[in-house]
């Protein structure tokens, strides 16, 4: 199978579990680092969390133009941890990655993800677009 490659966006996708009881707070919390996020790091495309129905996980969902948007958003994230996600949010449980990923950023991903977490990677852009 050939694969031609388009250049895309480099997409992460990460579920947490939330916390139980600390669903409102961590809804409380979103706005806030999703403001400070998009004061830091301007090159990155989007920057969302979702929760699904019942608020037990949300997922981050980050569009960046490359990889090196998303080694600066690590950088940060390093710089300016926020406490309360660890209050309100315990192991990540899976990534998803679109896009291909150094081995610098798999390598993190592991280190913070932790042993057993899945990482699925999808490393071919077919097609599709982006809007600024």
């Amino acid at each position: 199978m050939e694969i031609t490659e388009m250049s895309g966006p480099f997409v992460f996708v990460a579920t947490n579990s939330v916390v139980p009881g600390r669903f409102d707070a961590e809804a409380g919390r979103a706005p806030g680092w999703a403001r400070f996020v998009d004061e830091h790091e301007p090159r990155l495309i989007g920057f969302h969390e979702y929760a699904n129905a019942d608020g037990t996980e949300v997922e981050f969902v980050q569009i960046h133009p490359d990889t090196d948007s998303f080694e600066h958003h690590m950088r940060v994230l390093t710089e300016h941890a926020d406490p309360a996600f660890r209050e309100n949010l315990t192991a990540t449980t899976s990534i998803r990655v679109y896009g291909t990923p150094t081995e610098a950023i798999l390598a993190m991903l592991r280190d913070l993800a932790g042993a057993g977490v899945p990482i699925t990677v999808f490393p071919h852009h077919l097609g599709g677009f982006t809007r600024d």
